[in-house]
């Protein structure tokens, strides 16, 4: 008893404060070697009444050693970790690549400022709508194929609720909100139901325009859109107006700018016409103002909306929509330049 009672207090005050000592520390208390387990060896000596209380003893004595082991090996091991860990400032940094702005944004980023500067404001808005503002206040008839669920996304349980396939909606709720003057341009994310392809995606994003006030005239938005298109693409552009049919405004237009890349010449990115459709537009029709609480005997306006991947593709000549949506790190970083 009385070497039990030496060997515990041998455990207790053992300094360990190394590797050296912690191996010491073992050979000592647990090796087959050690005082502690020859004592094991003696437990057939004792007599048999105290033979249990001596073998109880024995055992906690060893798991009492090979807990302090394991705590001051743990405690260790920890040290060296955290040593290895501390930054050596005198070592070269990495390089840490730079990303870039995506392309989209870019091109978003420009339109926007190029309307800011002439007065325009951006306004955003919901990408759920509800079947007014996206088609009834817009003069969509009843029949019209964009209602139809193949080219537009609409919610199954509420089938007045949809994703929007145009931000003309919110041009729907900038009227509702404010009377003319109003001058604003609208970007956002849209969605149709399209089969994805190089040429086109079911999510794309848009950049529409509203002017209304008091004897705006079709010579105006020629006029701003011309500004547009020079700012964008170079003092030099033409740009030319083609009758069409979209069901808010009216006349309608489709309008053209000459190919900057040959200059009118023909290549192929102009289809060897010379000319490159760009964006619809044409003046705000009477019944979409008298739906948004606008009086169309006193104000007029126009509208127009534009594509940003189709002018993200223009600009930047990228053969295949799918590419702005691949997350690719390698296509974004050839756009450093452009965000500089």
């Amino acid at each position: 008893m009385k070497s039990i009672d030496e060997i515990r207090a041998e455990i207790e005050n053992y300094k360990i404060e190394n590797a050296e000592a912690l191996e010491q520390f073992r050979l000592n208390f647990l090796s087959k070697k050690s005082e502690l387990q020859s004592m094991f060896g003696e437990i057939k000596s004792i007599a048999p009444e105290n033979r249990k209380n001596f073998g109880q003893m024995l055992n906690e004595l060893k798991n009492k050693a090979q807990q302090r082991f394991e705590e001051q090996r743990t405690k260790m091991e920890a040290a060296a970790c955290s040593r290895s860990n501390i930054a050596d400032v005198t070592r070269p940094s990495a390089n840490v690549p730079v990303g870039a702005m995506h392309p989209i944004s870019i091109m978003m980023n420009q339109v926007r400022r190029i309307f800011e500067d002439i007065g325009f404001t951006a306004v955003t808005g919901p990408d759920i709508e509800d079947d007014w503002h996206v088609f009834t206040a817009l003069n969509f008839a009843e029949e019209h194929p964009a209602r139809d669920m193949q080219d537009t996304f609409f919610v199954e349980l509420h089938p007045d609720v949809l994703l929007r396939t145009h931000t003309s909606s919110l041009q729907v709720r900038t009227m509702e909100k404010q009377q003319p003057p109003i001058r604003v341009i609208c970007p956002g994310r849209v969605f149709r139901n399209e089969a994805i392809t190089s040429r086109a995606h079911c999510i794309f994003h848009q950049v529409e325009g509203l002017y209304v006030a008091e004897n705006v005239s079709f010579a105006d938005m020629k006029q701003t859109l011309l500004y547009f298109a020079q700012r964008m693409f170079g003092p030099d552009v033409k740009i030319r107006l083609r009758p069409s049919y979209f069901p808010f405004t009216e006349p309608s237009a489709e309008m053209d700018i000459s190919c900057y890349i040959c200059g009118g010449e023909g290549c192929n990115l102009c289809k060897h016409t010379g000319w490159v459709e760009i964006l619809g537009c044409g003046m705000v029709d009477p019944n979409v103002l008298e739906n948004c609480g606008i009086d169309s005997k006193k104000y007029s306006g126009f509208a127009f909306g534009l594509g940003i991947e189709r002018m993200t593709m223009l600009k930047y000549t990228t053969n295949d929509i799918r590419l702005y949506f691949e997350n690719d790190v390698r296509f974004l970083q050839q756009f450093k330049a452009a965000t500089r």
